[in-house]
């Protein structure tokens, strides 16, 4: 996305080069397909957020310029003791009329809380005029007096958050339960696979893209450049450049060796600051037939197993198939523990965790896949506390203002805020560039 934006805006030529440790770009963004039938599937990255309701949307604005049709998404069920509740009707009439109680109260506090309009603008509020609130979202939980609301609100937000409501913070924690509130934002998909996303960028851009050179090393070489070190079919490579992005997740920061007493301070400062790991499970299988279709027929649907996580009806994606796709996203503690369990167990739990009005579609299973994203997004997005936006992607500034890092870390954990991140440094760039040759980069 930084190429794309950057090759975009500049107006003089601009040499890229682009490394990757593994033999595709995407990263989390991953389209796979089963093998028993060509259905596709999201492994990695499950949706893509909407706030053109509330203001621009840059993301869903690129989607446009690359020509990539897209598929609405909804959802209103959650699954509790293998009932659904899809309404405040159902609420009163499983949990009780104490439950429902809570339930409005809460969603009230949450919304007198944080307008559509705070939320939109929540991660580019300025620190300097805010005094963060360290207080974790466990403790608004623990003041809902019905624990069947409690738990309801849990399930709803769990695979959201990918962590435990003790391990982030409380504007996360109502960020992640007013989402699904459509006058916040809305959900929506790619046809065909949101890979697609990173295949039409990579069309695009005009770049040195090295595949399979693992970075391992960022310091300064002998002309004064900022200098890459790279391994690739077990050879070393030195690259100098005049600038380097670093757009990595942040839990691999630590596996590149930044050289220099000065930025290794200042990198591992940065890592420290925003490492609140948080950990996502994809289980993803194939049916010979979508026999849920009867009683469930949105894009997905909350579910109490696991600590709570977000059955998603894969299957809409891909128009016309008449295949069902199921796929379980698991957060937090729970995915971090059951990663550890081999693929076939996984599916098994994956199938046992069906309720019981669909247990009956156990045998309709053809094939099942597990993909692992442990600590590979963040439980606290933008750190505690938040900094300024320069400062987020420039970790040190004096004697390495050529260095700039660029992550959904830094901003809400999503594909947006990816967008957000690549665009500040992009346009950055661009303006250093201007004034450092005018003409060529």
């Amino acid at each position: 996305m930084t190429a794309y934006l950057l090759q975009s805006i500049a107006d003089f030529p601009v040499r890229l080069t682009l490394f990757e440790s593994t033999a595709r770009l995407g990263g989390k963004i991953l389209t796979r397909r089963f093998q028993a039938i060509p259905v596709s599937y999201e492994a990695g990255a499950a949706e893509l957020y909407d706030y053109s309701p509330v203001d621009d949307d840059p993301l869903r604005d690129l989607i446009t310029e690359l020509g990539i049709p897209t598929i609405p998404m909804g959802g209103s069920a959650v699954i509790m003791n293998h009932q659904v509740l899809s309404n405040l009707e159902d609420v009163r009439d499983q949990l009780g009329p104490q439950a429902l109680r809570e339930l409005v109260a809460f969603d009230r506090r949450a919304k007198d809380s944080m307008s559509p309009r705070e939320f939109y603008e929540s991660d580019h509020a300025d620190p300097l005029h805010a005094t963060p609130d360290e207080r974790r979202f466990d403790t608004v939980l623990h003041t809902i007096g019905a624990p069947r609301t409690r738990q309801l609100i849990e399930t709803l937000i769990h695979s959201d958050l990918a962590t435990e409501p003790a391990k982030t913070s409380i504007s996360y924690g109502l960020q992640n339960y007013l989402m699904n509130d459509s006058a916040y934002m809305q959900l929506y998909s790619i046809e065909g696979g949101i890979e697609r996303l990173p295949i039409e960028l990579a069309r695009r851009i005009e770049a040195t893209v090295l595949l399979e050179h693992l970075v391992t090393g960022v310091g300064r070489g002998n002309d004064g450049r900022l200098q890459v070190t790279s391994v690739h079919q077990q050879q070393t490579r030195l690259d100098d450049f005049d600038f380097v992005v670093v757009a990595l997740p942040n839990n691999h920061l630590p596996s590149i060796r930044f050289q220099g007493s000065r930025l290794a301070a200042a990198m591992k400062k940065h890592h420290a600051h925003y490492d609140y790991p948080a950990h996502y499970l994809r289980i993803s299988i194939l049916f010979n037939r979508p026999f849920w279709r009867g009683q469930l027929s949105d894009s997905y649907f909350m579910l109490d197993a696991f600590g709570g996580c977000c059955l998603y009806d894969e299957s809409l994606r891909e128009p016309g198939t008449r295949h069902g796709v199921l796929g379980w996203l698991l957060g937090g503690q729970a995915a971090l523990e059951m990663s550890e369990l081999a693929d076939a167990e996984l599916i098994e739990r994956a199938l046992q965790s069906l309720p019981d009005f669909l247990s009956h579609g156990r045998r309709d299973f053809l094939e099942g896949h597990v993909h692992r994203w442990i600590g590979a997004v963040n439980g606290m997005p933008g750190g505690m506390p938040h900094l300024g936006i320069d400062r987020r992607h420039q970790p040190e500034p004096v004697e390495h203002p050529d260095l700039f890092v660029v992550g959904d870390y830094l901003f809400d954990s999503t594909l947006n805020g990816v967008l957000d991140s690549a665009e500040h440094v992009s346009h950055w760039l661009a303006a250093l560039m201007t004034g450092k040759w005018g003409t060529e980069a």
